[in-house]
């Protein structure tokens, strides 16, 4: 590994620079395998383990939970898929430490509770361990510039594992931005609109979605996961629909958040959903959660662009990521799949975006669609994943590297002060100590992952 280290910590200066690898998620010599640790094999770390069981260049060699349960899953997955037994943690909350002091463990993917993301990280980083992290991947300011400095530290990598940054659709767009179809860019809108009250109550005593408990008496992410709507006002949950948009608009690449400003709906679609499924005598309907209903965030970037940002999970409503992207010559919005280009739309008629998104469908798409299609998440599990195991074999930078990690999930706390403050505008951290000036875009169009 000190080979492996060297070269990484070199290669830290070159971060967001072209790089193109072979991509090899098939046969490989065993001296090549990447030796992968997983932290946290709940749903979330059991959908990678299933990817990556599907590779023949990785070895899982080592996981971690403190869920007993969780464990015994993730160990019949490798059985069936005949591979040898993992080296097992979990005898504490800081048992995931002693994984990493494991010479036969390469990298590690952190799929655990928001609130372990950033220190277990860091902690991967100092311990020379190439980082896949899930999102968001920092709750403050503070947590934001550990990743950043510990990288810059260490010389060492680390990915934020935004799935969607690879969604079908989001590629041909980022296809279409990048060969100038929307002209000069002006205006973003995204955000995380997605009914999740199911999830944050769930006692599994019920039907799924049933349940009214969480904490303690929770199972799954309404163990935790509720916990952040009752004691934060804030989107605590950005970067499915920001990361997409700030690799479009080449933040932290050549632009970067400036500012940014935060408002908040009143707070009435938990109290209400406890009500009716539990009851207005049930306890937790005296619970006062803090988190708005509808957080609505618009950001200004250095290059002149307005980006509108939308949490809204605790009301009743179809799933979307509210994506538009618009410019000088036209405008795709997600919702209704509808596109229109001047001077080959019909004038002040939509066109359906479905022949669009196929005449620019992403090379990564065209060429490992089909293979992707069981990964899930419509495929784009697969391709993140890839990135980052291709990315760690290599030796490179990331396409979504400690930058965009720090700067997209500064959102949550960035809100949570400007909401408390009447949307007072906050000021945007530069992450990259001015780099971002004269750091060039990845290039996701050629290269192979």
């Amino acid at each position: 590994m000190a080979t492996r280290r060297k070269f990484i910590k070199q290669s830290t200066l070159g971060a967001g620079a072209i790089f193109v690898s072979s991509f090899s998620f098939g046969a490989t010599s065993a001296n090549d395998k990447l030796n992968i640790g997983l932290i946290g094999v709940g749903l979330r770390g059991t959908n990678h383990l299933g990817n990556l069981l599907a590779r023949k260049d990785v070895n899982i060699t080592a996981i971690c939970d403190i869920d007993e349960s969780r464990i015994a899953i993730a160990i019949e997955m490798i059985k069936k898929a005949g591979q040898k037994q993992p080296k097992i943690f979990g005898d504490s909350q800081l048992d995931y430490l002693n994984l990493l002091e494991l010479k036969d463990v390469d990298v590690v993917i952190i799929s655990t509770p928001w609130l372990w993301h950033t220190r277990m990280t860091v902690d991967a980083m100092k311990a020379g361990k190439f980082a896949g992290v899930e999102v968001s991947a920092s709750n403050t300011i503070e947590e934001c510039w550990d990743l950043v400095n510990t990288h810059e530290t260490t010389g060492v990598q680390m990915m934020i594992l935004e799935n969607v940054n690879y969604r079908r659709d989001v590629l041909a767009v980022l296809n279409m931005v990048k060969q100038n179809v929307f002209g000069e860019l002006v205006h973003f809108r995204c955000g995380y609109q997605h009914d999740l009250r199911h999830v944050k109550f769930n006692d599994g005593k019920q039907p799924y979605g049933g349940g009214v408990e969480f904490g303690e008496k929770g199972i799954s992410e309404a163990k935790w996961r509720t916990q952040h709507s009752v004691k934060r006002n804030a989107d605590v949950y950005p970067t499915h629909g920001l990361g997409p948009i700030a690799v479009m608009a080449d933040v932290n690449r050549g632009n970067r958040f400036v500012s940014m400003t935060s408002n908040a709906s009143k707070s009435i679609g938990l109290h209400n959903y406890i009500v009716k499924n539990g009851g207005q005598n049930h306890p937790n309907a005296k619970v006062k959660f803090k988190q708005g209903d509808v957080i609505t965030s618009t950001i200004e970037t250095a290059n002149g662009e307005t980006i509108i940002v939308t949490h809204d999970c605790n009301l009743p409503r179809p799933y979307s990521l509210g994506f538009r992207v618009q410019g000088s010559n036209g405008l795709w919005e997600v919702d209704g799949n509808r596109m229109y280009i001047e001077g080959q739309s019909k004038p002040h008629k939509w066109d359906s975006a479905d022949e669009w998104l196929a005449k620019y469908d992403h090379p990564l798409w065209k060429k490992y669609g089909e293979y992707a299609q069981g990964a899930g998440h419509g495929g784009m599990d697969f391709f993140v994943l890839n990135a980052f195991v291709e990315s760690a074999k290599s030796n490179i930078a990331p396409p979504l590297d400690a930058y965009d990690a720090a700067a997209w999930s500064a959102v949550t706390p960035l809100s949570e002060v400007s909401i408390e403050n009447n949307g007072e505008p906050q000021n945007f951290p530069d992450f990259t100590r001015g780099k971002w000036i004269n750091r060039k875009p990845y290039n996701w169009i050629k290269n192979s992952y």
